[in-house]
This record gives structure tokens, C-alpha cells and sequence, in this order.
């Protein structure tokens, strides 16, 4: 497989999902409508977060420059990383486009209206977790599998000092 397939193969599906997810979300459903999918834990919601995680800056001023510049800076960064990632390990080339679609699709949503269309809510009866998307998990689950792919190759290299 070509040394950047898995990065653009994943950054695409991923996007692509996060994309049709909110579009779904936006023209299915009414600000602040609710379905229950498993009952006292999980619904699809549908709200739109003006501020980062939890809210922060969403009543800023600058907040929406501020946002944008960050995700293109970190888009940016990503993308600089991503060419000292050894072609070999597809795991961090997954987890990298990952991390780099969530980058985007927030920043198209923020881009196009201002704030991120949010859905997945997740709460154990009347105490809930912040709303969040599909662009939300894949920077989660991208930055543990890069948090997991540090600690392999920590623990190869330990591994390889005593043998020495």
C-alpha cells in the first residue's frame, strides 16, 4: 500500500461520515430534538456548540476566528507530522487521519455556520456528557491510538536496550 493510503483512506471515510452524519442530523431533525436509542443512556440530540469542548469561548468575540485558525493550523501540523511517520506504521497513519478529519469536519462546520452540529448524547438518566460528532470521537479515538503507538514504540526501544 502506498505510504499515505491509510492516512487519506481513513481521513475520507471519516470525513465523509462526520459530513452526511450532520447534514442528517440538520434537515431531520429540530434544534434540541431528542430520540432515545438505548434508554437512560444514549440519544441522538441535536444542538450546535458556538464553543469548543464544553462550551469554552462559545460567548467570545473572537471565537470564531480563534477556532478556525486553530484547526488549520492543527490541520497544517498534521499534515507536517504526518511525513516523518515511518510508511510502515499504518497505525499512526490511521490515527493521524483520523485526528486530521475531525480537524476538518469541525472546521467546515464552523466555516459554514458558525458553530458544530453536535448529536451523540450520552448520559446516565438526567446527568449528561457534552453532546458530540463523529469529527469529536474520531480526534478522541485517533490521539489514544497515537497515545498507544508512543507507548509500543517506548516499549520496543526498552526492549531493545537490554538486549544490547
Amino acid at each position: 500500500m502506498s505510504t499515505y493510503k491509510v492516512f487519506a483512506l481513513t481521513a475520507a471515510i471519516s470525513l465523509l461520515l462526520d459530513q452526511l452524519s450532520k447534514i442528517y442530523i440538520d434537515t431531520a431533525f429540530t434544534l434540541y430534538e431528542s430520540i432515545s436509542v438505548v434508554k437512560n443512556f444514549f440519544s441522538i440530540t441535536y444542538v450546535r456548540n458556538p464553543g469548543a469542548a464544553f462550551g469554552i469561548l462559545a460567548d467570545s468575540t473572537i471565537r470564531i476566528p480563534f477556532f478556525i485558525s486553530v484547526s488549520v493550523i492543527a490541520s497544517l501540523g498534521i499534515l507536517w507530522y504526518l511525513r516523518k511517520v515511518d510508511a510502515a506504521d499504518r497505525w499512526q497513519h490511521f490515527a493521524l487521519g483520523l485526528i486530521f478529519s475531525g480537524a476538518v469536519g469541525n472546521l467546515i462546520d464552523r466555516i459554514r455556520l458558525g458553530e458544530v452540529i453536535d448529536f451523540l448524547d450520552v448520559h446516565w438518566y438526567r446527568l449528561h456528557w457534552p453532546a458530540f460528532n463523529i469529527a469529536d470521537s474520531a480526534i478522541c479515538v485517533g490521539v489514544a491510538i497515537m497515545f498507544l503507538c508512543t507507548w509500543r514504540d517506548e516499549q520496543q526501544k526498552k526492549q531493545a536496550a537490554k538486549a544490547d
